[in-house]
């Protein structure tokens, strides 16, 4: 089993990807030269990533106290990405990019993802970049974020810290004016910044020149105290070595130290950092304080943060999802080489009461023959292939909102907002449970090192927290998401599902499927209604991970009959096997998975509030 088919018919057959070469901005690419970024991107993926998952699993990072140790076939992959291009891929071309669309991007780095995903592949430089060539100034641009594009450095996102976690209104690290004349310096405001922070992936490396911390922090008011909430948060580009204005070096290492490295369940081939900024271990100009450079205005921090926080919220939902298929294939192939059991017969007496019946002097069959063992790789493969979609669509969305027409980009941006907390949180809760049903296929194997299965479900358990935890994402969806702008995101959404049923429905192969997802569509929106009745935000919240399981189900499901739509109008007699493959995997949705919404969406309409009551002594 390969991924490269199923990226093909999706972006092709289903999304029609070609066809935004029609685009002024895309007028030069072809499927072709789109064909030969996914093939780069495939090859570099199985030369250089593939082969060493496992290494990067057993030897971690290590911190002698001055630098951060990686193994060699990490700088290796680090090089033949930067190379590749990629890290500029979707940027102009008079700044050395491709200009290609970020559909075809996101499904050429999925070969990365799925090969080895610890090892990274450039998401959070990438993101880093594309907010400063946003919120930037041009000094800003040039010297760090065209530097980030080459490979010359990496980035990083800062925002947790160890007393806050997810709750940015409790930052506390400390930004001050760098003297007299800090205003006027050419790389932006510069500020002297104290604190720590916590989680801050890729923080400490030697795989780059520089690295490249975009950190939140506080400006003190007059009265010396940090102002509370969100709305004081600004955003700093602190470097860990200090640039001139020409992008050099200048030899002088910024006050940013290396606290120790976190030890983490999975993802043990990315450093993950704590990171003390002014603790004084490397003084500038004989003074403690991290130089940093404020980026847009003092005060707007998290408006610009929530750039790179999207960004990173949408590759942490395609990393959930190789790593589900990733496991999918292994265990696809570990089903179709392993003999065990025999199958059950029917017996002679055909009585109720008739035992279960084996000939034990027949061969052993291979574990694919049995139904169970189809029924764990059926829900994988919905699962993964089904998220692969939605995170593709959800890219599609990016490049229409680039370069569509007026009405074209505000709506794909409000579907883009409705849809960030589902492409984000669904793949890392299902994905994950395609990685156990992996193991469980590889019974006692699965959960020995002897098989890659087990490091595909530790490297996933961290998705649920990554970017955002589960929580805060359902938060997010029903207290604000399908609130915005009158409910007219969710509008959007509707529509787009009940064009896809109406087109379903005068297929008789589909016709049952669409009035299932029709049904859905309309519990989603009576319990939305429900839950906000009282207009307790308390009321509604409280059952928000329900709610968004259920959502996530209903968006999965119209996802799997679009394509479903798509396979029938490519192969309308599924005389192919992958065809067949894609038909089977829509209906087990439906079948198995689309009816759980009602479990969760009971008590979202009740608004139940056996949690919120709950006493903290009783447990």
């Amino acid at each position: 089993m390969s991924l490269r088919p199923t990226v093909d018919f999706l972006l092709y057959q289903w999304l029609h990807a070609e066809n935004l070469q029609e685009r002024s901005r895309f007028a030069d690419h072809s499927r072709e030269t789109f064909d030969a970024v996914i093939d780069t991107c495939e090859r570099i993926a199985r030369e250089k990533y593939a082969p060493f998952n496992r290494t990067v699993d057993t030897q971690e990072p290590h911190f002698d106290g001055e630098k951060v140790t990686l193994p060699q076939c990490t700088h290796d992959a680090q090089k033949a990405y930067a190379a590749s291009g990629m890290l500029s891929a979707a940027q102009d071309y008079d700044i050395g990019g491709m200009q290609l669309p970020y559909t075809v991007e996101a499904a050429a780095n999925s070969f990365f993802a799925v090969a080895s995903i610890s090892m990274g592949s450039g998401l959070l430089t990438v993101g880093n970049a594309n907010l400063l060539m946003v919120h930037g100034t041009e000094a800003q641009q040039k010297v760090f974020a065209l530097n980030e594009f080459s490979g010359r450095f990496s980035g990083t996102m800062c925002l947790s810290e160890p007393q806050a976690g997810s709750s940015l209104s409790d930052v506390a690290t400390r930004a001050v004016p760098d003297g007299e004349g800090f205003e006027n310096d050419p790389l932006g405001p510069r500020y002297r910044l104290k604190g720590n922070k916590m989680w801050i992936s890729a923080g400490e490396h030697e795989l780059t020149e520089n690295i490249i911390h975009l950190v939140l922090a506080k400006i003190p008011g007059p009265d010396g105290k940090l102002v509370p909430g969100t709305k004081g948060i600004s955003l700093f580009i602190v470097p860990k070595k200090l640039v001139g204005t020409d992008g050099q070096l200048t030899g002088v290492r910024n006050d940013v130290a290396l606290a120790g490295l976190n030890h983490k369940l999975g993802w043990r081939g990315t450093t993950n950092t704590l990171l003390n900024f002014g603790e004084g271990k490397y003084p500038v100009d004989g003074e403690a304080g991290a130089v940093g450079y404020l980026v847009g205005q003092a005060g707007k921090g998290l408006h610009c943060m929530f750039h790179m926080m999207n960004e990173a919220r949408i590759g942490i939902g395609m990393a959930a999802t190789m790593l589900g298929l990733a496991g999918y294939y292994a265990s696809l192939d570990y089903a179709k080489n392993r003999p065990q059991g025999r199958p059950v017969q029917n017996p002679k007496d055909k009585g109720a009461a008739a035992a279960v019946v084996k000939d034990v002097a027949q061969p052993q069959v291979r574990i694919i023959e049995h139904t169970d063992v189809k029924r764990m790789l059926l829900a994988q493969k919905s699962y993964g292939e089904g998220a692969l979609a939605l995170n593709l669509f959800c890219a599609r969305l990016v490049d229409e909102q680039a370069t569509g027409d007026a009405a074209a980009a505000d709506e794909a941006r409000l579907l883009l907002e409705v849809l960030t907390p589902i492409a984000k949180s669904w793949p890392s809760e299902w994905c994950l449970e395609a990685n156990s049903l992996a193991i469980q296929i590889h019974g006692g194997y699965g959960y020995t090192r002897d098989f890659p299965v087990e490091q595909y479900w530790r490297d996933n358990r961290l998705n649920m927290i990554h970017e955002g935890t589960h929580g805060i994402q359902a938060m997010d969806l029903l207290g604000r998401k399908v609130l915005m702008e009158g409910g007219r995101g969710l509008q959007l959404l509707a529509g787009r599902i009940n064009a896809t049923i109406e087109r379903a429905i005068q297929v008789p192969a589909l016709a049952a499927h669409a009035n299932a997802l029709g049904s859905a569509l309309q519990q989603v929106g009576a319990a939305t209604k429900a839950a906000w009745s009282t207009g307790q935000p308390s009321d509604a919240l409280a059952n928000a991970v329900p709610y968004m399981q259920a959502f996530g189900h209903m968006v999965l499901a119209w996802v799997w009959l679009d394509v479903a739509l798509a396979t029938l109008h490519a192969d309308a007699t599924l005389e192919r096997a992958s065809s067949v493959g894609r038909m089977g995997a829509m209906r087990f949705f439906f079948h198995y998975e689309l009816p759980k919404i009602g479990a969760w969406l009971q008590v979202v309409s009740a608004r139940d509030a056996t949690c919120a009551v709950f006493p903290e002594e009783a447990f």
